[in-house]
């Protein structure tokens, strides 16, 4: 199930429910390993990268299961300490189970992670993090290797805001012996809900949502019980679908307030939303407007996660826009394959300018990382006649039924299989 079928050309339509955020939860199933008992995390996503996470937290001796979408995790007997390479290389998070392991087993070793080629994404700080908490860590050719008889608080500041270090720093500290200052950690809503999940399994956390997240370390930690927040990346996705459209849709769970720059972006382009009883209510029909600039950044900024999705609304909009990538360098992989479809959207280093307003037609394309297959998608959409996109189980790893979804507000689509969602 590697290509899927889409004819466009017709505005969405409909009422949409999110699904449970990716990035939440990986990070939340990491932190499961800490209790040597059995977590719950309510409303987690079914989708490559949480089946990717399950299959290394059940390799290193938990027992996890499914009733709908609520995973039990039980990490009673979960005592072992290597990853597999062929594990992590599929995904490039699970490097932060480098510092859960090492908080509960005293040591930890894994192939170098991998996941969606979008730019360098050294482990740099991830390791400083550790080692500063009293962690004997070595980055080999292939692999990391970690041991710590017993890490200590610190004070430790990020040379450069990171998500995944600053989730690294917390997943060790809250066993650490005394107190611990992260600062220069990263805001997103993802940090806020992992600092949550482990405060209700005892963790003593302040700070997070700021650039400084204080920590003093437990003993022990009980149980984790959590909801799982919607999807934002998701829910901007879907948002930008309607757009390249000009559909309206209502989302019926919305992320809240997480997704504020998205919409300040969104209402420049023309669209108009607002907010009913805990609904968020989309029409992008009057979407007219190319954006001047932009340029990603990371939390409260705009996300780099939309900004390739966003690109492929912007080609449907005439006149000039551009974009400028902050946070990976190799985001604009997409270009090429829009291009292919009728956009004109030249890069330059980091910048990438659209002229906007072709035609754009359906061809074969194929998607290249996760964030990009997605925005293929959205052209598809748009687009005039059927657009086949290969290689989507990048798109896979980050939605749970884009397919289904997208059927349900009218879109003509068809998976690989055969079986079409119309």
């Amino acid at each position: 199930m590697d290509k899927i079928r889409i004819t466009g050309g017709k505005p969405l339509q409909g009422t949409i429910s999110i699904q449970g955020s990716k990035n939440s939860a990986l990070p939340m199933m990491a932190a499961s390993l800490l209790h040597r008992g059995v977590s719950v995390l309510k409303g987690c996503p079914a989708i490559a990268d949480v089946y990717c996470m399950e299959d290394i937290l059940r390799s290193l001796g938990a027992l996890t299961w499914w009733e709908k979408n609520t995973l039990y995790l039980d990490c009673s007997r979960a005592d072992g300490t290597e990853v597999s390479g062929d594990s992590t290389g599929k995904m490039r998070s699970s490097v932060i189970l480098l510092g859960a392991l090492l908080a509960r087993n005293k040591k930890g070793s894994m192939g170098y992670p991998g996941g969606c080629v979008i730019g360098k994404r050294p482990v740099d700080q991830h390791l400083y993090v550790l080692r500063c908490l009293g962690a004997w860590v070595e980055e080999k050719e292939n692999s990391l290797e970690a041991e710590a008889g017993c890490l200590k608080g610190a004070e430790i500041v990020f040379g450069k805001i990171s998500v995944g270090a600053t989730e690294q720093g917390i997943l060790a500290a809250v066993l650490a012996e005394g107190h611990t200052v992260l600062r220069n950690c990263a805001r997103e809503p993802e940090i806020v809900w992992l600092c949550r999940y482990l405060r209700s399994m005892g963790a003593e956390i302040q700070g997070e949502g700021t650039h400084c997240i204080r920590i003093t370390g437990v003993k022990e930690l009980k149980a984790g019980n959590m909801q799982i927040p919607p999807d934002r990346i998701v829910a901007g996705t879907y948002l930008c679908a309607a757009a390249a459209t000009r559909g309206k849709i209502t989302i019926s769970n919305p992320p809240e307030g997480e997704l504020d720059a998205f919409l300040e972006v969104y209402g420049k382009m023309g669209g108009q939303y607002n907010r009913r009883s805990g609904k968020l209510i989309a029409d992008g029909s009057g979407t007219a407007f190319p954006v001047p600039f932009l340029e990603t950044d990371t939390y409260p900024g705009f996300p780099t996660d939309l900004q390739s999705p966003l690109m492929a609304v912007l080609t449907t909009i005439p006149g000039k826009s551009r974009i400028r990538e902050n946070i990976f360098e190799n985001r604009f992989r997409i270009a090429k394959e829009l291009n292919k479809m009728g956009a004109s959207v030249a890069v330059s280093g980091r910048e990438a300018s659209i002229q906007g307003g072709t035609c754009l037609r359906g061809c074969t394309v194929r998607a290249r990382e996760l964030r990009g297959g997605a925005a293929l998608l959205v052209a598809a959409l748009a687009a005039q006649g059927e657009t086949v996109i290969e290689g989507c189980s990048f798109i896979y790893r980050g939605y749970e039924h884009i397919c289904e979804d997208l059927a349900s507000l009218g879109a003509q689509i068809e998976e690989d299989t055969g079986t079409a969602f119309l």
